[in-house]
């Protein structure tokens, strides 16, 4: 456990070994509340991450039941019924390319939206207004910003219910709407809160594997001779490497009480970052972490989390990531970037860091 700084300037902890990282992130002395929230520690201007969340009195059954309620919905069987659907979502978007063009505008971005809106319920010509309000909540440099995005979100999110409930269809909305004991603001929460996670980590999860796999094109040839080795590149592609990894100093927790984690005496309210990057480049887990390696055993890694707050869309980023790199070293084998790696640009003012573009070509 390291002293730090976060980008505020507040003190905080922070932990890279694999192995500590995966026992705090078990370790339920660790919250996203906080005991006075207004003097808490913040790691950046978003009003989703920058600081504390929650009722520190409830937070433990606050995130029970939202996790009883969200997980029948997001089930590993209710995924893979949905693959032929994202199958058939990324043909048809793939079948539109013509060389060159940007990745991330014709694949990365429309896809994960496409899924979530299905999923979801939520119209897919919204696309660009919620779009801009997700990034405005996301971004960590501007809190009045973030503010703005975040309340018009939910605002729409309530709009979005009041619908589903006057006339409910078969999609998760409708059915959080239904669901007894569960309030109009609950079920507009949680909704957005889907909408958000549900889109925004697997574009960019899409666009920094392409961009991987493209930067070492022995890798990108592995896959094209074997396509059976998608699934473990996927596992690869969420380790991710430092150099393509969102730099982030770590997911924000708090301590609830008074802790002792090795030599560190972490007191309530502390802040503490758990580097899942740094986690997933331990080099007693992943031997030579630097490098991408396609056949790499890496069901270690921490991408998604661990235990309590295990991500429960990791069975649909899953079949996402993994449809769309089957498809596109089967169908563009001779893909290849068009400018150079250290030309590609990242949205540095948000949450997750994603690329703006991926010019390719063929």
């Amino acid at each position: 456990m390291i002293k730090t700084q976060t980008p505020t300037g507040d003190p905080a902890w922070l932990a890279t070994d694999h192995a500590e990282v995966r026992r705090l992130l078990a370790d339920e002395r660790l919250g996203r509340s906080h005991p006075e929230p207004a003097t808490a520690a913040r790691t950046g201007a978003s009003a989703l991450f920058g600081g504390p969340s929650g009722n520190f009195e409830t937070e433990h059954a606050d995130h029970a039941r939202m996790r009883s309620l969200l997980q029948p919905h997001f089930s590993p069987k209710r995924m893979r019924a949905l693959r032929p659907r994202i199958q058939a979502l990324t043909t048809e978007l793939l079948d539109k390319l013509t060389p060159p063009t940007d990745l991330h505008a014709e694949l990365a971005l429309p896809l994960p939206i496409l899924v979530i809106c299905e999923l979801l319920g939520v119209p897919y010509e919204d696309r660009d207004q919620f779009r801009q309000w997700t990034q405005d909540a996301a971004n960590t440099v501007d809190g009045t910003r973030s503010q703005q995005g975040l309340a018009a979100l939910f605002g729409y999110g309530h709009e979005l219910v009041a619908k589903k409930r006057a006339n409910p269809q078969d999609d998760v909305i409708s059915q959080l709407a239904a669901t007894e004991g569960v309030t109009d603001y609950e079920a507009a929460t949680l909704s957005m809160t889907l909408l958000f996670a549900g889109h925004e980590t697997t574009v960019m999860q899409i666009g920094k594997g392409a961009m991987l796999l493209l930067d070492n094109p022995d890798q990108w040839q592995a896959l094209v001779d074997d396509p059976s080795l998608v699934p473990n590149a996927v596992e690869e592609i969420l380790r991710a490497p430092r150099a393509y990894a969102n730099k982030g100093g770590g997911i924000p927790r708090y301590a609830r009480t008074e802790m002792q984690v090795g030599d560190a005496t972490i007191h309530q309210g502390d802040l503490v970052l758990l580097s899942i990057t740094a986690a997933n480049e331990d080099p007693a887990v992943f031997p030579d972490p630097e490098r991408v390696d396609v056949t790499r055993q890496t069901s270690a890694h921490l991408a998604f989390g661990h235990s309590i707050r295990y991500c429960l869309g990791a069975p649909l980023a899953r079949i996402e990531l993994t449809e769309v790199f089957t498809q596109l070293v089967t169908r563009f084998p001779t893909m290849r970037l068009a400018v150079s790696s250290d030309d590609l640009v990242f949205n540095t003012d948000t949450l997750g860091s994603g690329l703006t573009a991926l010019p390719v070509t063929w």
